[in-house]
């Protein structure tokens, strides 16, 4: 069986699949809050095509999946397609990164679906600050879902927190804290410049050794830690005698793709090497014909780059490709 192995030796077992670029909030690091204009229905790959796509993926090696948005519970029916997902043989993980507003009233059948384990967004815990931050919806919202998925046999859940200079970088200890106290898995994120490299991106971003200043400023004592299944690029660490872990996620400072093990197939069925690069490939017109999908797959391996640059964005140094333009919502994250 062939495997998907890039130029570089990284071998990949893993897709994220975004099912719409809509979502119920307008996060300040994620899109603007007004002005955005989001895919006709009929662009998006049906659900049906998605299996077929995800079918070819792993008969070549793929074990894991995560679905993505926008936010992808404001999809209708989105457990159709997590059963379909769950029904491939090989398949052994599905995961689901989601805003947590809708998750109260689907967690247990998502689960039944087949679905393992949620990452949910929460970037602050203090109301005023979430509305300022995600523009609109409730943060008890967001809490309800927590526990909903707590509820539905849902973990290990991660809250992922995206940390922005001068925004929420003054609860960093009230996340550590979070994570001593409640079996929860905190993942701090550095804000990545996708679809927008401007002075909005560049004031806001914030690397995370910052948080390590915060556990040492605390007198907290740590220990290093696996993670709990499915932490990838995290390195994760234990507060002593807590119920759960923090970890940090450093795509800028600190960039992880010499061990990416990932692919991304976007909403309107552009399956992407690599989250940060403009290069795609349609996936439409190879649907139909597994053997098409799957040398689709094997071209994404040929084409994937090294790594994605971004701290030479950082720096303002010249790039060796040409950055995506589609922002995070629009690839899936």
């Amino acid at each position: 069986m062939a495997e998907l192995v890039d130029r570089f030796g990284r071998k990949h077992t893993y897709l994220r699949i975004s099912v719409t670029d809509r979502c119920n909030l307008r996060c300040l690091y994620c899109m603007p809050e007004e002005g955005m204009t989001f895919m006709e229905q009929d662009r998006l790959l049906s659900y049906s095509q998605i299996v077929e796509v995800a079918a070819a993926a792993v008969r070549l090696g793929i074990r894991k999946f995560r679905i993505t948005g926008g936010e992808p519970l404001v999809r209708p029916g989105l457990d159709e397609l997590i059963g379909g997902l769950s029904a491939l043989p090989g398949v052994e993980d599905i995961s689901l990164t989601t805003n947590g507003l809708l998750l109260k009233n689907q967690a247990r059948k998502l689960q039944a679906a087949g679905l393992k384990r949620v990452n949910i967004s929460l970037d602050t815990m203090d109301d005023a600050r979430f509305r300022f931050i995600a523009r609109r919806g409730e943060l008890r919202k967001v809490w309800e879902g927590i526990e909903a998925a707590a509820e539905a046999g849902l973990g290990p859940i991660k809250l992922n927190c995206v940390l922005l200079k001068g925004v929420n970088e003054d609860e960093i200890g009230r996340f550590l804290e979070l994570s001593q106290t409640r079996p929860v898995h905190v993942r701090f994120i550095e804000y990545m410049p996708i679809g927008h490299d401007d002075a909005g991106w560049r004031s806001h971003y914030l690397p995370l050794e910052r948080v390590l200043e915060e556990v040492d400023r605390l007198g907290f004592a740590l220990k290093k830690e696996e993670g709990p299944q499915g932490s990838g690029p995290s390195e994760n660490w234990r507060i002593e005698g807590g119920a759960g872990t923090f970890g940090l996620i450093h795509p800028v400072s600190d960039h992880f793709c010499k061990s990416c093990n990932r692919l991304r197939l976007t909403a309107d069925g552009h399956l992407k090497p690599c989250l940060y690069w403009m290069d795609e490939l349609n996936v439409k017109p190879a649907l139909g014909s597994p053997a098409a999908l799957e040398k689709l797959f094997l071209k994404a391996m040929d084409r994937k780059p090294e790594n994605h640059e971004m701290a030479a964005v950082l720096a303002g140094a010249p790039l060796s490709h040409e950055p995506t333009e589609r922002r995070m919502s629009q690839i899936g994250g």
